[in-house]
């Protein structure tokens, strides 16, 4: 009712957005529900990755789905510029990738009358109440893959319980990614919980251009570096106090920022050279020389260019810093995609959105949490001081991550029978809540 009421105000809402970049103009109508693409013959399982982590973590299941099930074609939404840029560039033929539709009965219902999906994946733990109760109302049997549920997350839907347990009973099954998030889902109403494990840790490692590699390589040397990876407001600053500290130690030393949102570049760059910090920006094509203190890696797609280049990296959004709008930004991002590149870890005291896989590599010996600067610089300095312990800390995170190499044939494992069983009628198996104007025979 609510996001019917207020459709006038999401449509403007989109409208600005588009104004300012952050939706694709030439695709704008598939966030309401409108495509040019035809749907395929047959039976289509719909996936529905929310950003760029979902999205690349669910790539090696696409894949496997074409193995595994060839008569099924693969759709799969994202809802960000930046995941739809990724998915042109590595999602395999012949899946075919849309923006997800904005969360309004009329755009939601565009999109299912179209597509008609016989099997919805949600990655993670994105749940839009529109999308969840229409796909239902078309009796389409859905499944979490890969759920995830933080701490805060968990806290937070406890409080709206009569919500998330009608959201939840809308699963036939959850495939959560640890046995925190399989109890949490459980404790919010979800009837039937698996866990097969951490789909990312079936991802190939982030790729890296030989050429660019091969450059930077060439002009870094041998001068001791490190990593700040995927950082947040607040931490840059931090970085750049730790370099001057990492300085006087090592005068050669480099430090290497790839700020999470790269049109923060600039502003990056001007916090540091305020330090009095010889800043080099790479979407600018500035070169790296001796004089160069830090290089911010301000493009898309590279973060596996600089894991290869770093041996010892700070995961960002993890020190909980008030940034100057008054926002925490914390969580972590993800480490196995450094791990499966061999490296020694450094952790901020939050990583509440990967709580398993962090205290996993910390008890492996490949990562080490810090609660402060202070901490970070010790951290770093420590790892430089022992390249054995460093080494010895980037293999272990390299073990970690091939682990759990399997855990792509424990999630086909669990989701073959929606494969292969008949797609319900809404009278069999659907909610006729909604209207049966609205479901698929």
């Amino acid at each position: 009712m609510a996001t019917t009421l207020g459709g006038p105000l999401i449509r403007l809402y989109l409208n600005r957005r588009l104004k300012h970049g952050k939706e694709d103009p030439l695709r704008f109508n598939e966030r309401l529900g409108i495509t040019s693409i035809p749907r395929p013959n047959g039976q289509v399982v719909w996936m529905h990755a929310a950003s760029v982590g979902e999205a690349l973590s669910v790539l090696p299941l696409v894949e496997r789905i074409f193995k595994a099930f060839p008569d099924w074609s693969v759709l799969i939404t994202t809802g960000t510029v930046t995941s739809a840029r990724i998915m042109a560039e590595r999602l395999p033929a012949p899946a075919i990738h849309q923006y997800v539709p904005a969360d309004t009965s009329r755009y939601v219902r565009r999109f299912l009358e179209h597509w008609r999906p016989d099997l919805a994946l949600w990655v993670e733990s994105e749940f839009w109440p529109n999308l969840v109760i229409e796909t239902r109302a078309r009796a389409v049997p859905m499944v979490v893959v890969n759920g995830r549920m933080s701490k805060s997350s968990y806290s937070g839907w406890q409080k709206r319980r009569a919500m998330i347990g009608r959201i939840l009973a809308a699963f036939k099954l959850v495939l959560a990614q640890s046995d925190t998030d399989g109890a949490r889902f459980e404790g919010l109403g979800a009837k039937a919980v698996q866990v097969p494990g951490n789909l990312k840790f079936a991802s190939l490692p982030l790729p890296a251009d030989e050429s660019a590699l091969a450059e930077l390589s060439t002009s870094i040397g041998e001068r001791p570096r490190w990593l700040a990876a995927s950082t947040h407001a607040g931490e840059e600053a931090v970085c750049g106090r730790v370099h001057q500290a990492l300085k006087a130690k090592w005068p050669q030393v480099l430090s290497i920022i790839v700020p999470r949102h790269p049109d923060r570049g600039a502003i990056v760059a001007a916090e540091l050279t305020d330090q009095g910090l010889c800043v080099r920006r790479r979407s600018l094509n500035e070169p790296i020389d001796d004089t160069t203190d830090i290089y911010i890696a301000d493009t898309m797609g590279e973060l596996g260019l600089f894991y290869r280049l770093c041996e010892i990296v700070f995961i960002g959004k993890t020190l909980s810093i008030v940034s100057a709008d008054g926002k925490i930004a914390g969580g972590g991002q993800n480490p196995i995609e450094p791990a499966m590149l061999s490296s020694a870890l450094i952790f901020g005291k939050d990583m509440s959105n990967f709580e398993d896989i962090s205290c996993t590599l910390a008890k492996a010996g490949a990562a080490r949490w810090v609660a402060d600067e202070s901490e970070l610089a010790a951290a770093v300095e420590t790892f430089m001081n022992d390249p054995h312990l460093c080494q010895q800390a980037a293999t272990a995170a390299l073990t970690t991550a091939r682990s759990e190499a399997d855990v792509l044939d424990r999630i086909i494992m669990a989701l073959a029978p929606f494969f292969t069983r008949t797609p319900p009628t809404p009278q069999q198996d659907g909610d006729k809540q909604g209207g049966s104007s609205h479901a698929r025979a």
